[in-house]
């Protein structure tokens, strides 16, 4: 589980650094086309191409130092924009009937979308408007196109580049919430289990150990004028104690009754919250207290080792009478050994007359199956 955001954040980068080095490939192969043409000199093909290659190499830096929260404008994103800049003032050469110029100030926009991320509000908005001036300006003046036109495309193009790259880090941030709001909610749920064991505890032990107390210090007090009556109060004190255990192991028993389908309705929550497609099906109604007991010890063991330590995107739980198998596709590479909670689950079902073993399959299934006394 801990896997999966970092996952999707590295999917979430690659998809960009992909796309943005398709566009390089094309606007270097424009380049190329136009130089081989005689439309643009060598020296000045070389000074554009450096200019992209200045651009696009720090491009992914700049992506990778906004994604995680909006930082302050650095010296990185300023030379990219020079640039950027520098690059649309360097290519097109002078219009010969190709409309390629729009297309070309798209270096720009590009720039714009990653500058957004460091800004504000307002400071995006108001770039914006300064960046799709000066090229539409250029364009206008190297084209001679009407500005109207000129003016809605460069601005609809910048509004579309800047607005998706905002977009895609804000699908970022609600992938990487919703995983901090999940793991909030396990830690408030431990915190809540322990916080009511021990208030549990002290309402059970908080009056009768007071009671010990007071009776032993009176009983030593007695034991030199008394001796019968701190007898009588070291005996007092042997019941309260043997009740007081009684109560302790009584409260521990009560702590570890767990309810099969309660469990097993948990467990398919946790693992589907998690993106892990669970089935089930129970056939456990003849079952005793006491093997369903088990059993659902058996299967929040094995829900907790498919969210800890397996990818799985699928996991199936069957119960037959007293037989229990948990099945899931998402064993990585070689099987490892049951851990030491396996192992304690497996001891205490042999103890109980039961078996419990743990198996990785060739097909990349990882198997789990239990067996208890009917």
């Amino acid at each position: 589980m801990t896997a999966r955001p970092d996952t999707a954040r590295k999917v979430l980068l690659y998809w960009m650094d992909g796309l943005v080095g398709l566009y390089m490939l094309g606007i270097t192969a424009y380049i190329v086309l136009r130089t081989a043409q005689g439309r643009i000199s060598v020296p000045r093909a070389v000074a554009a191409e450096a200019c992209l290659l200045t651009l696009f190499g720090l491009f992914p830096f700049l992506l990778r130092h906004a994604f995680d929260a909006r930082p302050r404008p650095t010296v990185q994103l300023a030379v990219a924009g020079l640039a950027a800049a520098a690059a649309v003032a360097l290519v097109p050469a002078p219009p010969d009937g190709i409309t390629i110029e729009g297309s070309w100030a798209m270096v720009a926009f590009l720039w714009l979308s990653a500058a957004v991320l460091y800004l504000p509000v307002w400071g995006a908005l108001a770039l914006s408007v300064v960046v799709v001036g000066l090229t539409s300006s250029y364009v206008i003046l190297i084209s001679g196109r009407p500005w109207p036109g000129v003016l809605v495309t460069e601005a609809v193009t910048a509004a579309v580049t800047a607005v998706a790259m905002w977009l895609w880090r804000w699908l970022w941030w609600t992938i990487r919430d919703a995983h901090d709001s999940k793991e909030a909610k396990a830690r408030l749920a431990v915190s809540e289990e322990r916080l009511r064991f021990a208030r549990d505890l002290h309402d059970l032990l908080g009056h009768s150990l007071s009671v010990i107390t007071l009776k032993s210090e009176l009983a030593a007090k007695l034991a030199t004028k008394d001796a019968g009556r701190a007898a009588r109060e070291m005996a007092d004190v042997r019941r309260l104690v043997a009740d007081s255990l009684a109560e302790v192991r009584q409260a521990v028993d009560g702590y570890q009754a767990l309810d099969l389908e309660a469990e097993l309705a948990g467990v398919r929550a946790a693992l589907e919250a998690a993106g892990t497609r669970c089935t089930i099906e129970a056939r456990a109604g003849d079952l005793s207290p006491a093997a369903r007991v088990l059993l659902a010890w058996v299967v929040r063991e094995g829900g907790t080792n498919v969210l800890k330590h397996s990818a799985a995107t699928r996991c199936a739980i069957t119960i037959d009478g007293g037989v229990l198998e948990m099945r899931n596709d998402g064993v990585r590479g070689p099987a490892a050994g049951p851990g030491s909670g396996l192992r304690g689950l497996a001891e205490r079902m042999t103890t109980a007359g039961g078996s419990l073993t743990a198996t990785g399959m060739p097909d990349g299934e990882f198997v789990l199956r239990a067996a208890v006394p009917a």
